[in-house]
């Protein structure tokens, strides 16, 4: 065994000191996370028909900011009739320019008679659903989410908390998401369609786990309370009560009746408290925010300048991430090796590598592998130095002991 001196000597020279690159995270926080656009998408769909130029102008500025932020999607609510297609159409190729998958988020306006269209019953819904599907196949990508009837509770027969028609409710949600999956397998997409949001109370009431089962098992609501700490706590509640994944559909704030008046500040804050519980929430799957202009929660003002909540949302969008090494103490690459911290848990791929999205340089990351003694490494010093040593589990105290003086002194070098 060479004496420690020479031997720390010797692996700075073999290994050199790691500068670790700390990047914006080309892999997101959540799986799914999208900024709704609603207020445009849909409310001003029949307007835009009339104005393309305009029509064209928006969707590539307002698409443009929401890919900025590190969005996977982006919601449109455009309406799926044949007149409106033109305006979906639009939107959509804004998204693919910028790189985003979208969450389809309209739904047919009889169903909530908008733009004076007459009612539809569900049997209409259901068969026009499965035929706008098949005949617009280039309108999808993989990835691209799929709502047929969003907060579905606010048209049709009715809410069935009022009428009483839990069961038919159920089965005509059940009977949506059946038709959809066989209808997007028909053109050979691979879309997610257990995406029908709703009101948390209607979710109470529907959403057991036979029906959360049935729709994929996945959960989304649309929900607005007055704390952070409430909005994680009701993650919680819903996965528990469902035994589903969740999605938030919608969230966002201020709400006047909810959270009062707020300022950019106020707004930053809340938002910022909201997406710190959430990420350490391992039964959500994603979120959607409601909404990017338009309305008391929006993140862009009506002349599209970004609020200080921008900078919020997009800290948690695109996190930095550290792109590392795990190895032997030989130099080989230990693949399938688990890194994790309070938030987050990555697994090592070829050679070892790994893509670790991060929050705080106060996270201490765990490595862990079948046959290797875990370790505990702070994140500030993975910044600094990320190819980690794992010894075998017989490994003297010495080595192990010698890899920890040498991860102090490489990190004590690129801070000197």
């Amino acid at each position: 065994m060479p004496k420690p001196i020479i031997q720390l000597a010797l692996l700075c020279v073999v290994f050199g000191l790691s500068t670790t690159k700390v990047l914006a995270a080309s892999t997101p926080w959540w799986q799914f996370q999208a900024v709704d656009t609603m207020k445009y998408s849909r409310d001003l769909s029949g307007q835009l028909l009339r104005d393309p130029d305009t029509l064209q102008k928006m969707t590539e500025t307002q698409v443009a900011v929401i890919a900025d932020l590190g969005a996977t999607h982006v919601a449109i609510a455009t309406p799926y009739d044949e007149e409106f297609l033109p305006v979906l159409k639009q939107w959509v190729v804004a998204a693919r320019r910028h790189g985003l998958k979208v969450w389809f988020r309209g739904n047919w306006s009889g169903w909530e008679e908008w733009f004076d269209h007459s009612p539809i019953t569900r049997a209409e819904h259901l068969a026009k659903t499965a035929e706008f599907i098949q005949k617009n196949p280039d309108l999808f990508e993989n990835g691209d989410f799929f709502s047929a009837c969003p907060e579905c509770e606010n048209g049709g027969p009715g809410d069935p908390r009022q009428t009483g028609d839990i069961t038919g409710h159920r089965k005509f949600l059940i009977d949506e998401h059946d038709a959809m999956l066989a209808a997007f397998r028909s053109i050979n997409k691979n879309v997610q369609v257990s995406m029908n949001s709703m009101n948390g109370d209607v979710a109470r009431a529907i959403m057991d786990k036979q029906t959360t089962q049935a729709l994929g098992g996945v959960v989304v609501i649309d929900h607005y309370v007055r704390t952070p700490e409430q909005l994680n706590k009701d993650v919680t509640d819903f996965a528990e009560r469902t035994g589903g994944r969740v999605i938030l559909g919608e969230f966002g704030a201020p709400i006047p009746d909810i959270n009062g008046v707020m300022d950019q500040d106020q707004q930053a804050d809340w938002l910022g408290r909201s997406l710190a519980l959430l990420s350490e929430n391992p039964n959500l799957d994603g979120l959607s925010y409601w909404t990017n202009q338009g309305g008391s929660t929006a993140l862009w003002t009506e002349g599209g300048e970004p609020k200080k909540a921008v900078t919020v949302v997009k800290s948690f969008f695109s996190p930095r991430a550290i792109n590392g090494q795990v190895i032997t103490e030989n130099g080989k690459g230990i693949i399938t090796a688990t890194i994790r911290t309070e938030r987050q848990q990555v697994t090592s791929k070829d050679k070892g590598n790994f893509f670790l999205p991060y929050l705080s340089e106060s996270e201490v990351a765990t490595i862990s592998a079948a046959g290797y003694t875990e370790r505990e490494i702070p994140v500030s010093i993975l910044e600094k130095n990320s190819d980690i040593i794992l010894f075998r589990d017989k490994t003297g105290w010495w080595d192990q002991l010698y890899v920890r003086l040498l991860d102090w002194f490489k990190w004590w070098m690129s801070n000197s």
